[in-house]
């Protein structure tokens, strides 16, 4: 990959010796992950249960992630109408998922440091767009962080908005 924000993804499997991590390990590791990456794929579905799913870039706040789509996108009209949303960070072995809340924003809503803050690190600036954009900012309900099938159990790190470990 060429772009700058390219990220190396592991897919071959890990020793089967390898160790599963702790789940403190894991949380370090995901926090770690929400601040470095920038792409994350949104998954959402329509009120009458279609399901859509596209990359998009985000920004990690410590607390909330943020998104920008087009208002009238499926995935814009999907966040907007059921104000939750599942999202996949990294490769098949070594993954994030992450159940949220959505809070629909204005482009105007956000503060002009916030704003270019998330135009800074994902190399997109949906304010500077003539389509209609709108701001999503997703509060993590749950979090499961494996790598493998031997950190199946414990994968759960985060329930209710609550860190578990």
């Amino acid at each position: 990959m060429t772009s700058s924000h390219a990220q190396e993804t592991t897919t071959a499997p890990r020793p089967a010796g390898d160790r599963p991590r702790s789940g403190a390990r894991r949380r370090r590791d995901t926090e770690e992950r929400l601040a470095r990456d920038v792409d994350v794929w949104v998954a959402s579905a329509s009120e009458d249960g279609v399901p859509h799913l596209v990359p998009l870039s985000f920004d990690w706040d410590g607390e909330s992630l943020l998104v920008a789509t087009a208002a009238d996108s499926p995935t814009g009209r999907n966040l907007a109408a059921t104000r939750t949303v599942r999202l996949g960070l990294g490769g098949t072995r070594d993954v994030t998922m992450v159940e949220g809340r959505v809070e629909v924003l204005g482009m105007d809503a956000l503060t002009r440091e916030r704003g270019d803050r998330f135009a800074e690190r994902t190399g997109f600036d949906p304010r500077a767009l003539a389509a209609p954009y709108l701001w999503f900012r997703v509060t993590p309900r749950r979090v499961q962080a494996w790598r493998e099938v031997n950190e199946m159990s414990g994968r759960e790190l985060m329930r209710d908005g609550r860190w578990l470990v």
